[in-house]
């Protein structure tokens, strides 16, 4: 027994020794953290990450998010009756050099800036006025799909787009700013009204909106995803409707419906939203409508919907 502890304390010395020769040879590693298993169903959300109910009483809803508009839609979102022979052309400067390198070589215009511009104004009425039935919406005989139930002159006078829709509007694409085309606009639609507040706003003031709050994009937004057809509305989706429901018909007639329908047409994901969420508190005393996200009803109105009686009905009879 004296013999193998005398061995034991000598390998011991010995083993000693040899890592101080080699302890400098070892790399110092400093422990990774480890990744965390995304599958894993115990991992817990981290405080003050929890969604915001669907449902919110109108009373503590005072939602401010911009829902991005991703139809196919990076949406939405967001002018002439002219009479065609009065039109006036949109006022335009040339701008400051921008700071940014310009946009990518196949993105340029297929035709000159000036013969773009021409073509906003040089178009004639190609039909009359929408009819409207009892429930409100709009029938348009050349587009019967299309069924609004808000009109342009509805939804600037009842405060959109935070007053800025028509403010000038510098296009990356074109290099030029856009001014003054609100003055294409019927003189009805804005009569009485501060153009400065509700449609030339330089800052996107929420507090216009019918229901106060912001959503959506800017106009700036939307051409960088690309939903601009400049050769047709240089600001997108409402001046494309304010042409159309003076009458001009365009080759982009058939991309904005379809737009309008993914939104908020009969299957569209904001009228759907804005339907399956309504719901009655029987502290109020009107209908539960007011109940909903001010956010889903602002966007909703900016493509020319508003919820109504009849399609709540619908919905809660058959579910769609």
């Amino acid at each position: 027994m004296a013999d193998f502890t005398a061995r034991r304390r000598h390998n011991i010395k010995q083993n000693e020794l040899l890592l101080d020769r080699i302890q400098p040879l070892i790399t110092n590693i400093e422990p990774q953290p480890s990744e965390p298993n995304t599958n894993s169903k115990s991992i817990k959300r981290k405080a003050g990450s929890s969604r915001a109910p669907t449902r919110q009483s109108k009373r503590i809803a005072t939602a401010s998010a911009r829902p991005v508009y991703n139809e196919d839609q990076r949406v939405g979102t967001s002018t002439s009756r002219g009479n065609a022979k009065t039109s006036r052309a949109a006022s335009t400067k040339r701008a400051p050099p921008a700071s940014d390198p310009g946009p990518r070589q196949d993105a340029e215009p297929s035709k000159d800036v000036e013969a773009i511009v021409a073509g906003w104004t040089a178009w004639t009425p190609e039909a009359g006025d929408p009819s409207r039935d009892d429930a409100g919406t709009f029938h348009f005989e050349s587009h019967p799909d299309f069924r609004p139930n808000k009109s342009p002159e509805e939804i600037i006078r009842e405060g959109s787009f935070g007053g800025s829709y028509w403010r000038p509007l510098f296009s990356k694409r074109l290099r030029i700013t856009v001014q003054d085309d609100w003055r294409e606009l019927p003189a009805s639609w804005t009569a009485g009204l501060d153009v400065d507040t509700y449609l030339t706003n330089a800052a996107y003031n929420p507090e216009v909106n019918k229901y106060g709050v912001a959503c959506g994009q800017s106009i700036e937004e939307w051409e960088a995803a690309g939903w601009i057809a400049h050769g047709h509305d240089v600001r997108g989706w409402f001046q494309w409707y304010c042409r159309f429901w003076m009458g001009r018909r365009c080759a982009d007639d058939g991309r904005q419906i379809s737009r309008w329908m993914k939104c908020v047409g009969e299957t569209g994901r904001w009228r759907r939203t804005l339907l399956k969420n309504v719901f009655t508190d029987e502290d109020d005393d009107d209908d539960g409508v007011g109940d909903v996200s001010p956010v889903v009803h602002q966007t909703c109105h900016h493509w020319a919907y508003e919820v109504r009686q009849d399609a709540l009905e619908q919905f809660w009879a058959e579910g769609k």
